[in-house]
């Protein structure tokens, strides 16, 4: 193919590692910068050349399973490179993408020649310890960096007290609202959700890299057992994403130039063809909707305009998989049916969630797979609870055109937001569910259910129902009727809550 664009500014990925530590004996298991350094020297190894000395620029994504003071800089060091770029970010599971992009967009600039994306978690290691009373032979903990803000510090108090802050009990509010939106009853959208999830698990099974290798049919899925709790209606246990996992993955990318003067062979070469980025609100409350996210809708359309608009012609893609209704949002978006095959990775249930970083394996799923005979993939992340999005288009074949530098189509998410109500935390009369889940106790038994309402007067409040009140209980988790847009009344607890029954 006749390529105009000068091969210095043309950025390539040539190198992709990952590492899974299952050590025999806790004191023994990688700390995470250990699992990075680890991971960027089997990418290094990958590419067949001597590249991590020379990285200009690295970006490391943020980790939640153990502190440290300016990891970035400490990696940097152990791997004796000395980049102008060098940055560690903030929470987020679309961030893996976000740096890959913007690492290419670096190369293109002429900023740099090599760069890196890393991640990694040693959660189960660290959980191990913590509940055995291992001191674990680390870099020191350090107590005085602060921890980054997550979930309750962007949401609403009542929100809080009620308990829907945790991505575990905020996705389920999108399944019941889209699932309605789309005019399924809660048994066909449970089925749907198994379908998909057997999926992944096909797929993880299949991956070396896998915390989690168990073929799994989609009613073995969503069938609660003691094995399989459910956590909050209508998400099971096997139905959510599973942090306590030790993973590192890296990606190193260089510019054509530089990759030929390497010595990279041509068939490791994968191309960054462009991409998008968008978000909510970060307190969920405050958005107009719980049926569609306008900036997922408009991240991947604009990914589908770089292959004529026609979600098809990819031919691997990687929808983010933190709880279902993500990837069954996703998947409709880009016009592709039930039967979709929507990762290479095997999902956060089963190949893990090593919390912000698992795009990053996704990525090193995704450059393998194209490797191995794809031609176009499309890497899709999202981070917080619907909030941020990030596609990425990668491609066998070099570009025709430079790599945009204008990532954002934040207008065209924001053009399509509709009116958002006013939130009140005072209330009387008919209460209309907008959206709602259960929340259950390890135990099994119910703690409470939460509802989303809107108010006669069209502001929108949140409503308790007590795990006495068996009657709306049960109205709210019937399989063959969707309780969301039928009315209720809202009253006033003891303790001031407001509460909504049927």
């Amino acid at each position: 193919m006749i390529n105009h664009l000068p091969d210095n500014r043309i950025p390539v990925i040539v190198g992709v590692g990952e590492v899974v530590d299952r050590p025999k004996d806790i004191a023994a298991g990688l700390e995470p910068l250990a699992l990075l350094e680890e991971a960027l020297k089997r990418a290094e190894a990958d590419s067949g050349a001597k590249l991590l000395r020379e990285i200009g620029s690295l970006d490391v994504v943020n980790f939640l399973s153990w502190r440290y003071r300016d990891p970035e800089q400490q990696l940097a060091a152990r791997l004796g490179a000395a980049p102008t770029h060098l940055y560690y970010g903030p929470v987020g599971g679309e961030s893996p993408i976000r740096y890959l992009h913007e690492a290419a967009q670096r190369i293109a600039r002429g900023e740099c020649e090599v760069a890196a994306v890393c991640g990694a978690e040693a959660q189960s290691t660290a959980t191990k310890a913590q509940r055995a009373g291992v001191e674990l032979p680390w870099t020191p903990f350090a107590h005085d960096v602060e921890e980054p803000k997550r979930g309750a510090a962007f949401q609403k108090p009542m929100a809080v007290t009620l308990g829907v802050f945790r991505p575990i009990t905020v996705y389920p509010l999108y399944e019941s609202a889209t699932s309605a939106h789309w005019g399924q009853t809660p048994r066909e959208a449970l089925k749907e959700s198994g379908e998909l999830w057997s999926t992944y698990a096909r797929v993880a099974a299949d991956n070396p890299g896998s915390w989690m290798k168990k073929r799994l049919t989609g009613d073995e899925i969503t069938t609660p057992t003691p094995d399989n709790r459910l956590i909050a209606w209508p998400y099971t246990k096997l139905m959510v994403a599973n942090p306590t996992v030790n993973m590192g993955g890296a990606l190193i990318l260089t510019s054509l130039a530089k990759a030929r003067a390497a010595g990279v062979p041509e068939e490791k070469l994968i191309y960054p063809l462009g991409g998008a980025s968008a978000e909510e609100p970060r307190d969920y409350l405050v958005r107009d909707q719980f049926f569609e996210s306008h900036p997922q809708t408009a991240v991947l359309k604009a990914v589908m305009d770089l292959v004529e608009g026609d979600g098809r012609k990819f031919d691997a893609i990687e929808l983010y998989s933190c709880f279902p209704c993500v990837p069954k949002m996703a998947r409709r978006t880009l016009g592709l049916g039930p039967d979709v095959q929507p990762t290479v990775t095997g999902g956060l249930t089963f190949f893990g969630a090593p919390l912000n970083t698992y795009m990053t394996h996704a990525a090193v799923a995704m450059v393998r797979k194209l490797r191995d005979g794809g031609r176009l993939g499309l890497l899709y992340g999202q981070g917080g609870f619907v909030t941020k999005h990030h596609g990425l288009v990668l491609s066998r074949t070099a570009p025709k055109a430079a790599l945009q530098q204008e990532t954002s189509v934040q207008t065209e998410a924001d053009r399509n937001r509709r009116k958002v109500p006013e939130f009140v935390t005072e209330a009387r009369g008919k209460g209309k569910v907008e959206a709602f889940t259960v929340i259950y106790r390890g135990n099994g038994e119910i703690e409470h259910g939460v509802t989303i309402l809107r108010t006669e007067d069209d502001k929108r409040t949140l409503g308790r129902i007590p795990a006495g009140d068996a009657t709306t209980l049960a109205h709210l988790q019937n399989m063959d009727r969707t309780p969301v847009g039928t009315v209720g009344e809202i009253a006033t607890a003891a303790d001031g809550m407001l509460e909504w029954r049927a």
